[in-house]
């Protein structure tokens, strides 16, 4: 455990699906510096950091928790402090874990260079122990985040001084927890968890440093009670142990179930690393226009979520904090969320396989494409999906939304880009649906077809969609064409994944002078409760729609739509939102 947890910000262990016993909080009070000259790397400050700020991690410098608190650009920053290991690691590997860090990263240890890292979004580690020394061990780290280059994967992350529209502050550098873990000769890298709701489970896991006649055993529990166990030897550096329940619980939003799991890495009988995860059996799937969990009809009733927060940007300034979002969003009907152009703390989706929330998971986005967006861009989608693949929370995969990164469709390189991301997904992970185009521009390669529309009231969305039960089947224009010219519908499920967007000032409440919202500003809660309850009449008069993602769950900065405001108050009442979700079944 972290020792003094009362003095880390955000001291929990960071990644619940993947923990370790032995383990040691990074975050806290690290020594800072601005590079605005590029100066550091070729004067060396690797050899001998003394930086004159002070940082609080795991918060961006851009944010207030950071301490900090500095918005203007500045493309490289340093970080360094030091550690001494506890005395029982004598002799274990040590692994250095990061969250994440915007942008690009390099690491030392002691001066010596323990690894590089491209990908603002998504988590890494190096094996440190080669470089470790007694003592107090000094870690290095040097971000370079360039705030004009639309080109890398940077979701609503402003490339613009000043946030603007739809666009916010950045984050850049560290800002997902930092930590230490300890382990033995080999250990667990990796696990990938396969179920189905026969109570079948495989454990797809990636020794390192395996040798012959390793073996990885798994052991699972239910409340406490184990109720299944299997050992596979590992074959290269892969064991796959394999094991059934009898009876299994699924997985649901009424009763989210969960099954503890053990894995450990033994040699000659020795257990060389523990590692403690957990796992769901449900299934998703679509059929008759229809999204099923489970073999049972669902309607989804999601929520955009931005994840930003006033204090401490895209990264959550607590765990309670995650917690408080998830019930509240439950409390007003919703059953899920899309989390809009991020890839989530995994806190986050801990919390939503605990409390029975689905979670459609995407990737920020890039403004622009050309061959080296493409690399970059599939080899982080592929980190995000591999360190997320285990959540059964996580119902569907949205890579793109609204063509970003690939804003001319009429391109065939472009094109080919948008199918094989849905094809790539699938070929990764065939347990999820995959949506190609999140909310127009579709291919006939999508498992839903997700529609953008911000009509104004329940009448309009009435109108455009009576006729949708017709044959043959014309989606109407909610603000691009539904397909790709040349594509022609493939009958997936119709899902308005971004509608309402009704905005309001609760009296008393300040926001940014450039406030805006989608359809103007309502002058009174009750105008906009109005407005929202024609909406949800008028979608529940549309039963092919089969799902909806109300934009947006918070105010973020000067986009005002949300049901809350940007320091989480609601601005309407609760009950009243949720009679209006409970009207669509």
């Amino acid at each position: 455990m972290a020792a003094n947890a009362a003095d880390i910000p955000r001291p929990e262990f960071p990644e619940p699906q993947f923990e370790r016993g032995n383990w040691v909080s990074l975050n806290g009070e690290w020594e800072f510096a601005f590079d605005d000259a590029d100066a550091g790397l070729d004067a060396h400050w690797y050899a001998a950091p003394k930086f004159e700020k002070r940082i609080t991690v795991p918060y961006c410098f851009e944010s207030k928790l950071g301490g900090v608190n500095d918005t203007s650009f500045h493309p490289w920053v340093w970080y360094d402090r030091q550690v001494t290991l506890p005395s029982d690691w004598q002799g274990r590997r040590v692994l250095l874990h990061f969250g994440a860090v915007d942008y690009q990263s390099m690491v030392w240890v002691n001066g010596q260079l323990a690894g590089s890292h491209e990908g603002g979004n998504t988590p890494f580690k190096f094996d440190i122990t080669p470089l470790l020394k007694a003592g107090a061990n000094t870690i290095t780290v040097r971000a370079w985040d360039p705030p004009t280059d639309k080109l890398i994967p940077r979701g609503k992350q402003y490339w613009e001084p000043k946030s603007k529209s739809i666009f916010y502050t950045r984050t850049s550098g560290i800002w997902q927890p930092v930590w230490l873990e300890a382990t033995g000769a080999a250990w667990l890298d990796n696990v990938r968890t396969h179920t189905d709701t026969l109570g079948n489970v495989k454990f797809d896991g990636i020794v390192a440093k395996a040798k012959e006649g390793d073996q990885l055993r798994v052991t699972v529990s239910s409340n406490g009670t184990e109720v299944g166990k299997a050992t596979e030897t590992v074959a290269l550096d892969k064991a796959s142990p394999s094991l059934r329940i009898a009876k299994p619980e699924l997985w649901s939003v009424e009763s989210p179930k969960l099954y503890d799991a053990t894995l450990e890495v033994l040699r000659k009988g020795e257990v060389l690393d523990t590692v403690k995860s957990y796992f769901g059996f449900r299934t998703v799937e679509t059929r008759d226009g229809k999204v099923y969990l489970n073999g049972k009809s669902v309607y989804l009733k999601f929520v955009l979520d931005q994840g930003y927060w006033p204090d401490s940007v895209l990264t959550p300034p607590t765990d309670a904090a995650i917690q408080y979002d998830i019930q509240l969003t439950k409390d007003m009907g919703f059953n899920g969320a899309r989390k809009h152009q991020k890839v989530e703390d995994p806190r986050f989706l801990y919390w939503a396989d605990k409390m029975g929330f689905l979670v459609s998971g995407e990737m920020a986005n890039a403004q622009g494409f050309d061959e080296r967006y493409v690399e970059r861009f599939n080899r982080e989608w592929m980190e995000a999906v591999n360190r997320d693949i285990n959540h059964p929370s996580i119902i569907i995969w949205a890579p793109l939304n609204e063509s970003w990164g690939v804003g001319d469709l009429r391109d065939q390189k472009q094109q080919n880009h948008l199918k094989e991301l849905y094809s790539l997904t699938r070929s990764l992970d065939d347990s999820r649906l995959v949506i190609d185009n999140e909310g127009w521009l579709h291919t006939d390669m999508t498992d839903l077809m997700a529609i953008h529309d911000y009509a104004r009231t329940g009448t309009l969305l009435l109108e455009r969609y009576r006729d949708l039960g017709r044959r043959p089947v014309v989606i109407p224009d909610g603000g691009k064409p539904a397909l790709i010219a040349g594509y022609a519908y493939n009958g997936s499920p119709i899902y308005l994944s971004e509608f309402g967007g009704i905005a309001f000032i609760p009296p008393g409440h300040d926001v940014p002078a450039e406030a805006w919202g989608y359809s103007g500003v309502e002058k009174t809660a009750t105008e906009a409760l109005d407005r929202l309850d024609s909406l949800y009449k008028g979608l529940a008069q549309i039963p092919q729609i089969i799902g909806l993602c109300y934009t947006q769950l918070t105010d973020v900065e000067q986009e005002i739509n949300g049901l809350l405001t940007f320091d989480r108050k609601p601005k309407f009442d609760v009950v009243k939102v949720k009679a209006m979700n409970d009207l669509l079944q």
